[in-house]
């Protein structure tokens, strides 16, 4: 009975030594799923900062002024990266809810193992005990009652199973919490490089559409620019022709002065000779120079009014333009400048 307690003794060893080396390893899986689930909670944390960046852009961008209120690739990727930083939040918090039940798992099987451990451990003691035991021990005695067996006792084959079974449950959970870590590896970096790359194409959005305004605005500018000039000609055009009509008044009046004081020739005198054909036609002559000029004037004051309306059109697509490189150069792109690091968004920090 000594040679068969030793080899119990052996095989309640051998369990043992099993069950702890499986508790310590599920202990130190448990915490290097915990240093993950700290992962993926900084990551979320680090996502709010793009999101409120993206949403302010877009809010930013409602107040540019027609016509350059559209939607145009700036809008169109910033709403694509707010739905990114919706959907990678999404994923990151069921993401954390596997890592937090993973780790109840891991705990929970643990738990199983320190117990049948400890089992092992009393029972370890109570047959080395009765291994001790000889003839001469003092402190044997008769025990009558304890010849029968337990109705709940166990086989060698239960008895070895139910810690094997023990054994091979917590190796599944630690192999399923070695692979959410593997999994939760490969989402912080997808995660990181996808945002990295739709803030890339953002602010290359950006960049392309302040370089179309910029260019827009310069075109314009040098539009009103001529317009201005074309204003100044036009101006000095119709001071022109008010000084021409001017200068006709004193040789008209000076012909219109003779004419009157011939009507009073008296009598026969009253002739049409040379000099009243002459007067007649240079008079008409003037009217007709005079018409042709107030012609002239009213074309280049209409002509003038024109040119102001397209001034007034020109400054106010400017202003419009100014307004719109302001929002995106100034508001928007200074703005992105707070976007965090990749190593952030990995939840590194």
């Amino acid at each position: 009975s000594v040679a068969a307690l030793g080899r119990r003794l052996q095989d309640i060893h051998f369990w043992k030594t099993e069950l702890q080396k499986e508790i310590e390893d599920l202990d130190a899986e448990t915490g290097l799923l915990a240093a993950q689930q700290l992962r993926l909670e900084r990551a979320l944390d680090a996502t709010e900062v793009p999101y409120a960046i993206a949403t302010d852009n877009l809010q930013c961008r409602e107040r540019r002024q027609a016509p350059d209120l559209v939607s145009d690739e700036v809008e169109r990727e910033l709403l694509k990266e707010a739905e990114l930083i919706r959907n990678i939040q999404e994923l990151l918090k069921r993401t954390l809810m596997q890592a937090v039940n993973q780790m109840r798992l891991n705990r929970d099987q643990k738990e199983v193992c320190e117990m049948d451990w400890s089992d092992k451990v009393e029972t370890y003691n109570i047959d080395d005990q009765c291994g001790r035991y000889s003839n001469q021990s003092t402190n044997i005695q008769f025990h009558p009652s304890s010849v029968k067996f337990e109705e709940s006792a166990s086989t060698p084959e239960t008895w070895a199973k139910f810690s094997h079974d023990n054994i091979y449950r917590a190796e599944r959970e630690k192999l399923a919490s070695i692979n959410l870590r593997a999994l939760i590896d490969n989402i912080l970096h997808d995660v990181s490089e996808d945002l990295r790359m739709q803030c890339a194409a953002v602010n290359e959005a950006f960049v392309k559409h302040c370089e179309e305004l910029d260019d827009a605005k310069h075109k314009l500018e040098y539009h009103l620019k001529k317009i201005l000039k074309e204003i100044g000609d036009q101006e000095a055009n119709i001071a022109a022709l008010k000084q021409a009509i001017k200068d006709k008044e004193a040789p008209m009046k000076v012909a219109q002065t003779r004419l009157s004081d011939r009507s009073f020739r008296p009598n026969v005198e009253l002739c049409r000779d040379e000099a009243q054909f002459r007067l007649i036609s240079e008079t008409e002559e003037l009217m007709e120079s005079i018409e042709s000029l107030k012609k002239k004037l009213l074309e280049s004051e209409e002509f003038l009014r024109n040119l102001e309306d397209t001034r007034m059109n020109l400054e106010k697509e400017i202003a419009v333009k100014t307004n719109s490189i302001f929002i995106d150069r100034q508001k928007c792109m200074a703005h992105r400048t707070r976007y965090p690091v990749v190593l952030k968004l990995a939840g590194y920090q």
